[in-house]
């Protein structure tokens, strides 16, 4: 790998440990005003609002100057948000703006990977940014739920500044303030990342324009072949995993009877799996083998039902672990396929914000499905079976729907294919 990728990686390990440790935080926040649990639901699809809304612009706005830079403006962007919590701003408001920050950084993000990898690199890449930004998924949950816990949070609250009045009274303040640092960490690297090379394309004149052209690239990739079959299996896994932060520890909470600061971990727990799956199908996986993955969703969403029954940690841990393992091996190859075909058909800025407005108009849908679930009362159990039950489904019909395109287009399948184990091979 060349030498800007670790930067790359770097940045990105930092980012993503403060966001999922921030989530953590805002759930705590919550729970300690006396939140009802529909808004704690309502924290995962807030912070999808933002990739939805301004899908058809991030794309643009990542292709139209250096990765590095849009990277380190988003950050800014987290840092706002984080202050805007700190200070009084309702929890959904502020994790809002810190999710207007991810929409703007993921882009670039997975944009600049293409730019600066040849795509025989493409899913070893995946793999270790997927598994990197996992194994920041299972630190920053338990350094969420550690910076609220009873071992850390008062040495934090005993911290003062002289003659400065913080007005930081609660542990999930203290735990915000810190993750501020975190966030310019980040920024920091994302200040060392290198110009590709690769030139840059002007925003236009009249910003409304994107939206017909966002249009045009959204219908493009899904009419393609390959490219709709990839964009529909990582729309859903990620929204099943977008959605598993909160699930986890709802489950945890009902069925072990877990706090905030003891379920954070057995989050860790299924990131670890995922991270496992990622580089297990980093290695083991090629380009064109995406769509031979797509019946591991299915088990995911029968897994996922399966949770309900389980009451001993025991059983959970490990249970957890190939729960996210599968997910991680699902959507490593899927996901690099993805890359492929939209770097191909328009681009990788504009790809990119195409697959994130799916992927997050499925968390946002899936989450505020959960969260009226849960505002009308529905037992937490009955909501997750819900929620495998559309999982299983979709993935089946996903399946289906690629065994009949191997029908009926076999031709442009197999010649999209061949393309595919062409760029892997000589790219």
């Amino acid at each position: 790998m060349k030498r800007g990728f670790y930067t790359i990686m770097s940045a990105q390990f930092f980012s993503s440990l403060a966001d999922n440790a921030l989530f953590v935080a805002a759930v705590q926040l919550l729970r300690t005003s006396k939140a009802p649990e529909w808004q704690q639901a309502a924290l995962v699809p807030m912070f999808a609002l933002f990739y939805v809304i301004l899908a058809p612009f991030v794309g643009a706005f990542a292709d139209s100057m250096p990765k590095g830079r849009v990277m380190l403006i988003s950050n800014s962007i987290k840092v706002v948000g984080c202050l805007l919590m700190l200070f009084g701003t309702h929890p959904l408001m502020s994790y809002a703006i810190v999710g207007l920050g991810a929409a703007a950084y993921s882009p670039a993000k997975y944009g600049i990977l293409t730019e600066l990898l040849p795509a025989s690199q493409l899913v070893k890449a995946n793999g270790w940014i997927e598994g990197l930004t996992i194994a920041s998924i299972i630190l920053g949950v338990l350094l969420g739920g550690q910076l609220v816990g009873q071992a850390i949070s008062p040495m934090l609250l005993r911290f003062d500044f002289p003659l400065i009045d913080t007005g930081i009274d609660t542990a999930p303040e203290a735990a915000i303030s810190v993750l501020i640092f975190v966030y310019l960490l980040a920024a920091w690297f994302n200040t060392h990342i290198p110009d590709t090379g690769v030139e840059m394309r002007p925003l236009p004149r009249r910003i409304t324009s994107l939206i017909p052209d966002f249009w045009s690239c959204s219908t493009r990739l899904w009419r393609d072949k390959l490219g709709q079959i990839s964009l529909a299996a990582t729309t859903l896994i990620w929204g099943v995993a977008g959605n598993l932060r909160f699930i986890v520890l709802a489950w945890a909470a009902a069925a072990l009877g877990y706090t905030v600061t003891q379920a954070s971990a057995l989050q860790g727990v299924v990131a670890i799996g995922m991270a496992v799956g990622a580089v297990v199908a980093s290695l083991k996986m090629r380009l064109e083998d995406g769509p031979r993955v797509i019946p591991l969703g299915i088990a995911m969403g029968a897994l996922i039902i399966l949770l309900i029954f389980i009451d001993n940690v025991w059983i959970a841990a490990p249970f957890l672990i190939m729960l996210g393992a599968l997910g991680g091996f699902l959507v490593v190859p899927m996901n690099a396929l993805l890359q492929h075909r939209g770097h191909n058909l328009m681009g990788a800025g504009r790809s990119i914000a195409v697959q994130n407005f799916n992927e997050q108009a499925c968390i946002l849908a899936l989450g505020a499905a959960y969260s009226l679930s849960a505002g009308l009362g529905l037992h937490t159990f009955g909501a997750i079976t819900g929620f495998g039950l559309v999982v299983a489904t979709v993935m089946w019909l996903i399946k289906r729907w690629h065994e009949s395109n191997c029908i009926k287009h076999r031709a442009e399948v197999d010649h999209l294919i061949e393309i595919a184990r062409n760029d892997n091979l000589h790219g």
